[in-house]
């Protein structure tokens, strides 16, 4: 017979049993403290082995314990487990000792009666966990996209989520596509040498994926060809970005000693950048410092905004030429923080023209890295150049003669 209990009390033959007794139980078995309080323990039920002993089932702090309350002093493990398996035959788990005394293995007094607590276990883990325990060369994030994205099933049906219970038993199959090959992509490369790489980054790519599936082609993807530096990683010979809109100018290491070199330069603030970009509107200053820290924006996480409470972010701006409401403007951030130019232009009313986050969508983003200034050796200082893209002089024809001017 199984009694389920709502109000916690159990009556044990003559002897009445509270949430509070047994949270007594488990405190002198040194797994609860005087924080926990009766109100943790649930799902209690009662069974009756023999007519000498009762089992009481109960969770507590989401564990699943028995107690077993016998009189006959059989402190044995398998007298104990036959009486647990009367109520579980799959029981797994830990007779836990007495703590208290040198007298008993097992049980301890407890108003008349020996008590026993076992400790149930299970082999059931979550799914993402035990992908990660049978593939450790996969991060456990990693497999949580794959199950997200229908990769992993179980007992031959998709698996529901990635905290499904599963165990050694259950059959799990992963169907991972094969990886695009981006053997045959392309990008513009301004210099090579031994050292580094540079290209002209197009707008719409990539510096490099944000983990796992991102199946795209990116800068990081080409790098590979020419670095020897982070091959295990989704960053190779990566040392700076540029968002996945703007355009121009990036730097690639291609051994570990010049990619601590240039790593130590953006860290520093020692490697000079240079962008071009086209605003709707144009500031009141024709040329001007905007000193203002940037922070994240709590309302929205994946953006920017202005806050004093930010980080500090310093750009000089020049304004080059006037059309039809837009200006070109020569850009030369101090500071790397994300999204800085985006942020300072959208704060003096003037956002980038394409900004679908700080302003208006458009064909692209107008926000070019146009040079970039910094020492790709011991004793070679080099600057980079990628010209303006075309389509820039939709809006300013004559855009390539005002900056290389600047």
């Amino acid at each position: 017979m199984i009694i389920l209990f709502t109000e916690k009390m159990l009556y044990l033959q003559e002897m009445k049993v509270t949430s509070s007794d047994l949270l007594a139980i488990l405190r002198r078995f040194n797994v609860a403290d005087d924080t926990n309080v009766p109100r943790q323990i649930d799902q209690v039920k009662q069974t009756h082995p023999s007519a000498i002993n009762q089992l009481v089932q109960f969770r507590f702090n989401r564990q699943h314990f028995f107690v077993l309350f016998d009189e006959t002093a059989e402190d044995s493990a398998s007298y104990i487990m036959q009486q647990i398996y009367t109520a579980k035959s799959d029981a797994e788990g830990v007779i836990l000792e007495n703590p208290t005394s040198d007298l008993t293995t097992y049980g301890l007094p407890f108003k008349g009666k020996d008590a026993y607590l076992f400790q149930l276990t299970s082999d059931k883990k979550r799914l993402d966990i035990l992908l990660a325990e049978r593939h450790p060369e996969i991060s456990r994030s990693t497999w949580q996209k794959h199950i997200k994205a229908g990769h992993v099933a179980v007992n031959n049906a998709p698996a529901k989520n990635t905290k499904q219970e599963v165990t050694d038993a259950d059959h799990i199959a992963i169907n991972i596509p094969d990886s695009t090959d981006f053997s045959a992509h392309e990008l513009p490369i301004i210099y090579l040498d031994d050292d580094v790489i540079v290209v002209n980054k197009p707008a719409g790519v990539l510096t490099h994926s944000k983990g796992a599936l991102n199946d795209e082609f990116t800068v990081a993807e080409f790098f590979c060809r020419y670095t020897t530096v982070g091959l295990d990683t989704n960053r190779p010979g990566i040392v700076h970005r540029l968002d996945r809109d703007t355009s121009g100018v990036i730097i690639g290491a291609r051994t570990p000693e010049s990619f601590d070199l240039l790593k130590s330069q953006f860290a520093d603030r020692k490697a000079k950048k240079y962008y071009v970009a086209i605003t709707d509107g144009t500031p009141k200053q024709m040329e001007a410092t905007i000193d203002i820290p940037i922070g994240r924006n709590p309302s929205a996480p994946s953006t920017f905004r202005a806050d004093s409470k930010g980080k500090a972010a310093v750009t000089d701006y020049e304004v080059l030429d006037i059309q039809n409401g837009k200006s070109l403007l020569a850009l030369h951030p101090h500071t790397g923080r994300t999204h800085q130019l985006r942020v300072h232009l959208q704060h003096l009313g003037t956002p980038i023209t394409g900004d679908r986050v700080y302003g208006k969508t458009s064909d692209r983003l107008y926000l070019h890295a146009y040079k970039l200034e910094l020492t790709t050796a011991p004793g070679s200082r080099q600057t980079f150049i990628a010209p303006v893209p075309e389509s820039f002089q939709k809006f300013f024809p004559e855009v390539y003669n005002d900056v290389a001017d600047t």
